[in-house]
């Protein structure tokens, strides 16, 4: 696992120059508390879920591996 600090308003970008596009940037909005709110920018074909809707959708998936009832939305 990476482990990155960030403060307000930084970012992680994954993918990058080169062999790849950028496929996800990750920014920290808020830090409060504790809690922090981050925002994500990909492109509308790169599926972002929570973890636990991922899983979720993992558990649903056909033998094909699509899933049998994809989401209606793409950011969860």
């Amino acid at each position: 696992m990476l482990v990155l600090s960030r403060k307000n308003m930084e970012s992680v970008v994954v993918g990058g120059p080169g062999r790849f596009e950028r496929m996800l940037k990750v920014t920290v909005l808020e830090i409060l508390n504790g809690k922090g709110r981050l925002g994500f920018e990909a492109d509308a074909s790169v599926p972002v879920h929570r973890a636990e809707v991922w899983e979720q959708i993992c558990e649903s998936n056909g033998a094909d591996g699509v899933p049998e009832n994809p989401p209606a939305d793409v950011a969860s």
